[in-house]
């Protein structure tokens, strides 16, 4: 098949890229940009650990083909923690122990940064729900789920502050 050439934008930098149409971004990601932190677990999009941000919007990589995302703004796990600093969220998750092996957690912290900017309030039960796009074979999701309420309880916090 033939390749097509695509320009990327991910996480504020730009990449050449030429890839048959078929190649899904996930894979454009990890072995064309080397960007390895997108993780692919289930390749159907039910494990949630492929997620991306595409135009802002969490998107499953794995069900993307990077042909669809040509000169869209793309971010990935590498941006989340800024100068070495980790996220109000990614701090919540070290804290509350909402990881163990970490293979689900650029998923998971993808999922809930594109969440937290939308709802700045939400109850366990919504974040229950949302975190059921994720699947997490260790940590019985408890953990994951009070690091998520902590980190909203931040942002909150900082948002009057500012």
């Amino acid at each position: 098949m033939e390749k097509t050439a695509i320009h990327l934008q991910i996480n504020g930098a730009s990449y050449d890229v030429r890839c048959e149409p078929r190649k899904l971004l996930s894979d454009v990601l990890r072995e064309d940009c080397r960007l390895t932190g997108t993780h692919v677990g289930c390749e159907h999009g039910v494990c949630g650990a492929c997620t991306v941000h595409v135009d802002g919007r969490p998107v499953r990589a794995c069900l993307t083909y990077a042909v669809q995302v040509d000169d869209v703004p793309i971010t990935t796990i590498e941006s989340i923690a800024v100068g070495g600093q980790l996220s109000v969220l990614q701090q919540a998750l070290h804290e509350c122990h909402g990881l163990q092996c970490g293979f689900c957690t650029p998923g998971i912290v993808m999922t809930f940064e594109a969440y937290l900017r939308e709802y700045a309030k939400p109850t366990e039960a919504q974040v229950r729900d949302v975190l059921s796009g994720n699947l997490c074979r260790c940590t019985g999701y408890q953990s994951i789920v009070r690091a998520v309420m902590l980190a909203a309880q931040r942002l909150r916090a900082e948002a009057v502050d500012v």
